[in-house]
């Protein structure tokens, strides 16, 4: 770790790793950027690296045939409201765009894994519509139409929450020039994890549950999904 906080080198022969994975088969690559909010965090500086160092793995991933997955993740943890959240989220997002924009990164051949505009984790929870409102809003003042598709992460999110968020901006009337999707890891894996419990046999006797936890993933993407229950706690979203 260097002294700027958050900040980790593995950018040493990125080059020659890349030509060996494309050779190895290869198309995609992803590389994520780790940012928290706190009093006086992030800082410029953090933002800065954080954003140069995407931008030069974008860089060189397109020199070697990949396409450069950029995942600057602004973490849940905390107690800051969505607005706090959406502040520090443009303020990431506008630096990453400029780095890309600097290193020649073509932005046609890139995606971008944003977080959600969400309150913090110990923060009161707000509807999947604002955030839905939120977080597209945030997108449309930084993230140019040139990109494709953005593709979230989870940020910790349950399959429920993370699945009626992405609905809920996919519904939202209005200018999107990007498809908006997921790359969901911890969201999809949550129940099936819970309910195996690293035990031999579980699957067995109780299904497969990942497949029936990512059929509803599916959905938010059209903005189709009906019915799902509310994360606890919220009442139930009328779509």
């Amino acid at each position: 770790m260097t002294a700027c906080k958050g900040k980790y080198h593995g950018l040493d022969d990125l080059g020659k790793r890349c030509a060996k994975y494309y050779e190895a088969g290869a198309r995609f690559a992803k590389w994520r950027a780790v940012l928290k909010i706190g009093p006086t965090e992030p800082s410029e500086l953090s933002i800065h690296e954080n954003a140069y160092g995407l931008a030069r793995y974008a860089m060189i991933c397109q020199e070697n045939g990949l396409v450069p997955i950029v995942e600057p993740e602004i973490l849940v943890d905390g107690s800051h409201d969505i607005d706090r959240c959406a502040y520090v989220t443009e303020r990431v997002l506008a630096a990453c765009y400029k780095a890309l924009n600097d290193h020649h990164v073509l932005l046609e051949g890139s995606l971008l894994k944003p977080n959600m505009v969400t309150p913090g984790s110990d923060a009161k929870k707000v509807s999947p519509e604002v955030i839905a409102e939120y977080t597209v809003r945030t997108l449309l003042r930084t993230v140019p139409a040139a990109v494709p598709a953005i593709v979230f992460l989870s940020g910790g999110q349950s399959e429920e929450q993370a699945t009626l968020n992405l609905n809920a901006m996919n519904k939202l009337k209005g200018k999107k020039p990007w498809s908006l999707s997921f790359s969901f890891g911890r969201a999809l894996q949550q129940s099936t994890l819970k309910a195996w419990a690293g035990r031999r046999g579980t699957w067995r006797r109780r299904g497969w549950p990942s497949s029936r936890g990512a059929k509803p993933t599916l959905k938010p993407r059209l903005g189709l999904t009906k019915g799902m229950p509310p994360p606890p706690g919220l009442p139930r979203a009328s779509m």
